[in-house]
């Protein structure tokens, strides 16, 4: 099998030592790196730094991405700043680099979070089914309190287009798949169709995650009921908000449900809470209406489809056929789990 492009990234420390000089703590001691993330599918390149005893995380886009706009860490880094005092979980960014000479890339580094991805079978206190419920409503929690941030307040005046937001979505990832697309997908123009034909109307603008699942967060080991961070920014813009709740909620499985992706994120789910809890904890927390759900996860489950698909292009194009398959399938079941929520089938 081919090995992706990413995992082929070296960090030239020398450089990253000269750049950052005094201005993070352990200065006169060498950095070390280590590559982390890669087991949870992280699409940015991620290292563990450390000098002095200290710990941070630098952050840098991939090699290959599905589009130019794709894993922005500039983006990343001015709606890092702006979440600095607010109730939302968050790495704290400590350096900005926009100059490619440094490493070949903009990067960022940012404070190293005290937990852990919560995918798999999760470590305690969350084997107790009572934690991992707690778990879940901080999930719904964070974006909840990030729908309620005043955007306009933090600078982010300019981060989006939130006018038309929903009525661009269709037209916007349908673009971006004719830029790799190989093969036909299997009711996607159906799909597309009722997406477009039940556009609800426009909420209040706010800010959004734009991929937020459990692969996103990193729960606590220290409280149960509050994430010890969001992370992946580069996908949040400023538009309806309830998309985040419909992406954590259609990726969600219930008992006797196949998922819409090929495994569970969280293995043991006694105790979690159903979709329509989650939903509740989100509306009494933020206030947001959640009357059109349906649409928010059947888009949500659309545009993850059509991402992902680019990985069918890259792998085609690597030769690399059994990758390219099991893209392709993942795909084609996230598609049609979105039809599921589109007809009612799933709710």
């Amino acid at each position: 099998m081919t090995q992706p492009a990413s995992a082929q990234v070296k960090l030239p420390i020398d450089r990253i030592t000269e750049w950052v000089g005094g201005r993070l703590p352990g200065a006169g001691s060498p950095f070390s790196a280590q590559r982390i993330g890669q087991d949870v599918g992280v699409a940015n390149v991620l290292f563990a730094l450390r000098r002095g005893g200290h710990s941070f995380v630098l952050r840098r886009p991939p090699v290959v991405k599905n589009a130019p706009s794709a894993s922005n860490v500039s983006r990343e880094w001015r709606i890092l700043s702006a979440l600095e005092g607010t109730p939302v979980p968050h790495p704290v960014p400590l350096l900005f680099c926009d100059d490619p000479g440094v490493i070949g890339t903009q990067f960022l580094i940012m404070s190293f979070v005290d937990g852990f991805t919560p995918v798999g079978t999760l470590p305690p206190p969350y084997s107790a089914p009572e934690a991992r419920r707690a778990l879940a409503f901080a999930m719904a929690d964070a974006i909840a309190d990030l729908s309620a941030v005043d955007w306009q307040a933090r600078g982010l005046h300019d981060f989006g287009r939130p006018a038309g937001f929903l009525d661009r979505q269709v037209a916007r990832w349908m673009g971006q798949l004719e830029a790799y697309r190989t093969r036909d997908i299997p009711r996607l123009d159906v799909l597309a169709g009722w997406l477009e034909s039940s556009t609800p109307g426009a909420q209040p603008p706010g800010l959004l995650h734009g991929d937020y699942s459990p692969f996103n967060v990193m729960a606590s080991l220290a409280r149960t009921d509050r994430l010890a961070a969001v992370v992946d920014w580069d996908s949040s813009t400023v538009g309806d908000p309830v998309l985040d709740i419909g992406h954590l909620l259609a990726r969600w499985t219930e008992p006797g449900e196949e998922p819409a992706l090929s495994r569970l994120d969280i293995l043991d789910r006694e105790g979690l809470p159903r979709r329509k809890e989650l939903a509740a904890r989100y509306i009494e927390r933020s206030g947001r209406d959640l009357s059109a759900l349906q649409y928010y996860e059947a888009l949500a489950l659309f545009k993850l489809g059509l991402i992902l698909e680019g990985g069918v292009r890259r792998a085609r194009t690597a030769g690399d056929s059994r990758q390219a398959a099991e893209t392709a399938a993942t795909v084609d079941r996230l598609i049609h789990v979105a039809g599921m929520f589109a007809r009612g089938e799933r709710a």
